[in-house]
């Protein structure tokens, strides 16, 4: 496991630029290496090469949606490690329950305050994943 003061590698996954570059630039002030994709499609095939600690994965996205890459993600043996949080605004309980059902550590509700992300981020960095 990548130790959270050594920085972490996060993958995020958002197709809404400004979410995007908002996310990916609180993350990096966290001191963790980002990297973004905006499709489900390229996140499918991209997320074993990159092999990250904790993917950021919004749930509405082009392609492939973010259930779907978080299925691919706890199907791979590669990536037990890897957390998965699901940022969405579809912020109904069903939602969060469909998320943590298919593996997801975490579940956030869009929109939240950025101090709940940087909290969240640093409490799943922070303890192994339990396959």
């Amino acid at each position: 496991m990548t130790e959270a003061s050594e920085g972490a590698r996060i993958l995020l996954v958002e197709d809404e630029q400004n979410i995007a570059l908002a996310l990916k630039f609180l993350i990096e002030k966290m001191g963790h290496k980002v990297t973004h994709i905006d499709d489900g499609h390229r996140a499918l095939s991209e997320v074993v090469g990159l092999a990250p600690d904790l993917v950021l994965l919004d749930v509405t996205l082009p392609g492939a949606s973010g259930y779907e890459v978080c299925q691919h993600i706890r199907a791979s043996r590669a990536l037990d490690a890897t957390r998965v949080l699901i940022l969405t605004a579809r912020g109904a309980d069903i939602e969060r329950r469909k998320a943590l059902a298919l593996g997801a550590d975490g579940f956030m509700s869009k929109p939240f305050e950025m101090s709940e992300l940087q909290a969240q981020v640093s409490a799943l960095l922070a303890s192994p994943r339990e396959a």
